[in-house]
């Protein structure tokens, strides 16, 4: 693993420099196609949604099972089938995560007939959640961002200096003047400009899904997440007590779940 790579994946996942050095020395390598397992409903033998986990950094797919997730979903009488997708780090390293997520789980889901396709990011996955929405608009029917990473602190910043993301008009690293190599990577600044779009979004307005937010009051990543919740609609946004550990994600999902606009089970 290069300088750069170690660099990019520091400052990208926020973890510290001895945290990376384990992360590198255990990275998994990438495989075409993304390895997936699906959950079919129990209520619903053609159901035509399809909830899609993305796990976090440390994590992997079969923990989302683990958790009480899938089970969730069943205990909530929800006719959606799941698929937990082995979308570790080694895909964001080398920036085919969304070729991937395209080709090797919507493209299929479309073809098998899912109509509504959700993703369910945690963490990293939830980044990548957020970017596959922005870059494939109209794909899907809805977004479950829970404790994701949104960039470094440097661009969350300039958000609240410039009043919240309603004011915001861009990174202040842009501005004539500023100070040069501010670490402001363009995937990150796009990626909030795309956020920016929820002030005052409506469902209706277009090819935008809805996002719906949880985050630990005390996660690492709160005063980002706070910036992201005020752009949406206070019933979309969950938080918990705690940080950034699945007994938080788990009370999140558990409260934003009955919430989603996701078909019942007959009867």
């Amino acid at each position: 693993m290069t300088f750069f790579t170690k660099r990019w994946v520091l400052v990208v996942l926020g973890v510290s420099a001895a945290l990376l050095t384990v992360a590198c020395g255990g990275m998994r390598k990438t495989t075409v196609p993304l390895a997936t397992s699906l959950e079919k409903s129990s209520c619903s033998r053609n159901t035509d949604t399809l909830l899609v986990m993305l796990p976090g950094l440390y994590s992997t797919p079969d923990e989302f099972e683990r958790e009480g997730f899938v089970h969730a979903v069943r205990d909530n009488r929800i006719a959606a089938d799941v698929m937990l997708v082995d979308a570790h780090i080694g895909y964001y390293n080398d920036k085919t995560i969304l070729e991937r997520l395209s080709t090797d789980v919507v493209a299929p889901a479309r073809g098998q007939g899912y109509r509504h396709i959700w993703f369910v990011g945690i963490s990293l996955g939830g980044f990548g959640s957020l970017l596959y929405a922005q870059t494939h608009p109209g794909d899907l029917a809805g977004v479950v961002a829970l404790a994701p990473y949104l960039g470094e602190r440097v661009l969350s910043t300039d958000i609240a200096n410039a009043g919240g993301l309603a004011q915001w008009k861009g990174p202040l690293s842009d501005a004539p003047g500023s100070a040069p190599n501010t670490p402001v990577r363009p995937n990150e600044t796009q990626l909030w400009q795309w956020l920016r779009g929820y002030v005052g979004f409506t469902d209706t307005a277009g090819a935008r899904p809805p996002l719906y937010l949880g985050f630990g009051v005390d996660d690492r990543f709160a005063f980002s997440h706070r910036l992201l919740a005020g752009a949406l609609p206070p019933a979309r946004v969950f938080t918990t007590e705690g940080g950034h550990d699945w007994p938080e994600w788990r009370r999140l999902w558990q409260s934003a779940l009955p919430t989603l606009p996701l078909p019942s089970c007959p009867g």
